[in-house]
């Protein structure tokens, strides 16, 4: 285990792969810790020094004071750069974490060699919409809306055939900090990077899952159609966390993006 001090925090973040290789930094999703990350970190360790942590209240991280912002999230990515000696890394951000991602792209372009969006946008939903979520959950936690969130990360097909993977996903989403979750959930409210998109100046590899109830694939197209040099890919009958539904599709997408000299999964 190893955790780091960021803005009067501790973090819990951990590295793969042999310190020497290319850094590529990964960012969670709402509700989950770095672990969403385990299907396909062995493989990518191969290659890269993999580097991941747990935002603010969730897995093993302190909560950090209410309200927080993206630019607040951005500045624990880059603490976590700081730890590890890493003055530029490739960059993988899913959902709220490709917003961090983007948001770390654009302010801080010497620190990103090539970025990957995945199931992500520049504006996800609406600022009523993240109220009305944020009253609720205010109201009542996270537990009684965790099967709802489900449905949105995976696909029924999947959700059928791993009942017990899926009661791992509802209890480390339930057991999430709630003041953690409630400050994402208002970064996500206040966040919209749309205007800014056409600023990008690398190349960017964007991923959308056919079945994403979160991220529907035509919002993530939305957001590849603003950045100059975006490519996006689709992975087809999968929700919102396609490194968990689908890692190979995933991991083909990613090398082909990182390394695409040595392609082959």
């Amino acid at each position: 285990m190893r955790m780091i001090r960021s803005n009067d925090i501790w973090l819990h973040m951990q590295e793969d792969g042999a310190a020497q290789a290319p850094p590529l930094l990964l960012i969670n999703s709402l509700g989950t810790d770095l672990r969403m990350w385990d299907d396909v970190v062995a493989r990518l360790a191969r290659d890269f020094r993999v580097i991941r942590f747990d935002k603010p209240g969730h897995g093993l991280s302190e909560a950090a004071p209410r309200p927080y912002r993206i630019e607040m999230l951005e500045a624990h990515a880059l603490a976590v750069l700081a730890a590890c000696g890493v003055g530029q890394a490739d960059v993988l951000g899913l959902s709220i974490g490709g917003q961090i991602a983007l948001s770390l792209a654009l302010n801080h372009p010497e620190r990103v060699r090539r970025l990957v969006l995945s199931n992500t946008a520049a504006r996800i939903g609406s600022a009523a919409m993240w109220q009305d979520r944020i009253a609720a959950l205010q109201q009542g936690g996270i537990a009684p809306m965790a099967d709802a969130v489900l449905e949105r990360w995976f696909s029924a097909p999947w959700r059928a055939a791993h009942p017990d993977a899926l009661a791992g996903w509802r209890v480390m989403l339930s057991r999430c900090d709630l003041t953690g979750y409630l400050g994402c959930c208002e970064a996500l409210s206040t966040m919209d990077l749309s205007a800014r998109c056409g600023e990008m100046q690398m190349p960017v590899q964007v991923i959308a899952g056919g079945a994403d109830g979160a991220t529907p694939p035509d919002l993530v197209q939305r957001t590849a159609d603003l950045i100059p040099q975006a490519a996006l890919t689709c992975i087809q009958g999968v929700g919102h966390l396609p490194c968990v539904e689908d890692p190979a599709a995933y991991l083909a997408i990613l090398r082909n993006f990182l390394l695409p000299d040595r392609a082959a999964v």
